[in-house]
């Protein structure tokens, strides 16, 4: 059988040699590009960016729920600790105040002692020596039974410590299983981005720009703050100053407007189950949830936003219609 674009042969060619001569006389093609896959065009890149960005969103609210029960948990033990140390120190004090009244009650001598009072010539001090007596028992006693306490609190404030402690090593292994995870979402994102040309580095030092809106009091506040971040790059698990993820962006904002919104988009949204409003009736610095409760962003007015967007891109304002994620509820701070 000729090959097309070969010199007919004649005769029987083994199988093997066949393939080889063919082989031979087809072009080199360069090492590894043999099995590669062809590059995809800009909007399947781009639809495989949207894919990762949505990935991302629910990969780094992980890794933020992760980091608050870690600081919790570390917070907590570090209480804990603290107390521990003080019932320590209260422990060791009772302990040396049970030594100094027993070798005071060794030094005096419980017969000795007796017989030195029985053998006064006054009656009166008899029994004088006879309350002493009987007071320093109350107060020995009385000791005995503190100390019994404070140890009993002491073992217990030691169990709970260790506990608290366990406990933050458990969600510090857990932070670092999800940074891993982010990590390597982070470095596909970027490497779509570049071959799109569409990664913006940001500049963490940018001077953001000025809020001109109609909101006033907190809700002002928070604008003004988060306008002034616009240009800065979106970093996950960033709570600034030179980079920002979405929720981190917001808790800060509105830190400036007065009030303490939780750390991840998860808490931020529960914490507002009493202030939730339509989408229809939005004002500014009403925050904004994406379905999934991965992604929040701030209404700034006019059909506007602004907020961190994900990795590649900067704190910016844009139009609530270019937001490209289906929205779940909004929460009025």
């Amino acid at each position: 059988m000729a090959v097309a674009g070969m010199p007919k042969c004649y005769g029987r060619v083994p199988v093997a040699a066949g393939l080889a001569l063919v082989a031979l006389l087809l072009p080199a093609l360069p090492a590894g590009d043999a099995l590669a896959e062809p590059k995809p065009t800009i909007a399947e890149a781009k639809k495989k960016l949207e894919k990762l960005n949505d990935q991302a969103d629910k990969i780094v609210e992980k890794y933020n729920q992760a980091g608050e029960k870690w600081k919790k948990a570390r917070t907590r033990y570090r209480t804990l600790n603290g107390a521990l140390e003080k019932q320590s120190a209260k422990v060791a004090g009772l302990r040396r105040e049970l030594v100094a009244m027993a070798v005071s009650g060794y030094q005096a001598g419980t017969v000795t002692g007796w017989e030195s009072l029985i053998t006064r010539p006054d009656p009166s001090d008899l029994l004088s020596g006879l309350a002493a007596v009987d007071q320093m028992s109350a107060l020995r006693a009385q000791s005995l039974n503190a100390f019994d306490e404070a140890t009993k609190t002491l073992r217990t404030d030691r169990d709970e410590a260790k506990a608290a402690l366990s406990e933050a090593d458990e969600y510090r292994d857990e932070l670092a299983e999800q940074k891993a995870k982010a990590d390597k979402m982070v470095k596909a994102q970027i490497k779509l981005l570049r071959e799109l040309g569409a990664y913006r580095a940001g500049n963490p030092n940018s001077p953001g720009i000025t809020y001109t809106g109609s909101a006033s009091g907190s809700a002002r506040k928070a604008l003004q703050f988060a306008f002034a971040q616009v240009g800065k790059p979106y970093q996950y698990g960033g709570t600034g100053p030179g980079g920002w993820d979405c929720s981190g962006l917001l808790q800060a904002a509105w830190r400036a407007g007065g009030v303490s919104l939780p750390r991840t988009t998860w808490e931020q949204w529960s914490w507002g189950a009493s202030r939730r409003v339509s989408l229809d009736d939005l004002q500014p610095g009403d925050l904004i949830f994406s379905e999934g409760l991965g992604h929040v962003s701030m209404y700034v007015g006019g059909g506007q936003i602004v907020h961190a967007p994900q990795t590649g891109d900067v704190v910016k304002v844009v139009d609530l219609s270019a937001y490209g994620r289906r929205l779940v509820g909004a929460v009025r701070p």
